[in-house]
């Protein structure tokens, strides 16, 4: 039996990766702080963890969910993440730290915890940004995303070569959170794109997919932008 094992998995980019997944044949244990993991879940027919990644009952109980499955995953998604945005003089020191703590210490804690437990050849995606090369008014966000970038390296040489370990860095991409922005501020974003869309969360998760493949074997240590381009405009 192959799991995958997808974190912020209720909505939005995290929803669509369990739903790619699950299309390619994974059983889904699907992990967020929002009750509606629930119903992504039973409507993917796999099992939801209500848990917080940085808790350490949260942790545990993640780790629980995939010992009672008895079988060790076979693909790790690390996409759970919050922003708290604002410009650097704005920012608390508090916002700063929750968004390291989430985003970067999230997904290294949950690797370190689940690592032992994959099958071998397995895989872990990690979600970044391309906010990590900058972006005004996510100081802290970008912060957090290149320091995936960064975990994403040293894991690929630490669990080599057991395990495969790349980054997947969105860009503009339509869900709840940016069809909330202004629409003149979302316009201008999309006017930088040189593909001229915003993307879709089917596109992260098809990227997603493909490093979480056989396909991608050969494939360590990288981070694969889904941005439209965005990233060398």
């Amino acid at each position: 039996m192959s799991i995958a094992v997808v974190t912020g998995a209720g909505r939005g980019i995290g929803r669509a990766i369990a739903e790619r997944l699950a299309t390619d044949g994974h059983q889904l244990l699907l992990v967020d702080v929002s009750e509606a993991v629930e119903e992504t879940a039973r409507e993917l027919e796999g099992t939801a963890v209500r848990a917080d990644i940085t808790a350490a009952d949260g942790m545990a109980a993640i780790v629980s969910a995939v010992r009672e499955s008895g079988h060790g995953p076979a693909v790790l998604v690390n996409n759970a993440g919050i922003t708290r945005d604002a410009i650097l003089r704005r920012m608390t020191e508090a916002d700063f730290r929750a968004v390291l703590r989430v985003n970067l210490g999230g997904p290294l804690a949950l690797t370190r915890e689940l690592a032992p437990l994959l099958q071998d050849g397995g895989a872990v995606v990690n979600i970044s940004s391309r906010a990590q090369l900058g972006n005004v008014g996510q100081f802290n966000y970008g912060v957090s995303k290149g320091g995936v970038i960064g975990v994403t390296r040293a894991m690929a040489l630490a669990l080599a070569p057991r395990l495969r370990v790349n980054a997947v860095a969105p860009g503009f991409v339509e869900t709840e959170m940016t069809r909330a922005m202004p629409s003149e501020v979302a316009q201008r974003v999309v006017r930088q794109i040189p593909l001229a869309e915003p993307g879709q969360p089917m596109d992260i998760a098809n990227a997603v997919a493909w490093l979480a493949s056989h396909e991608a074997r050969y494939v360590t240590g990288q981070v694969l932008y889904s941005c439209g381009g965005r990233s060398f405009a």
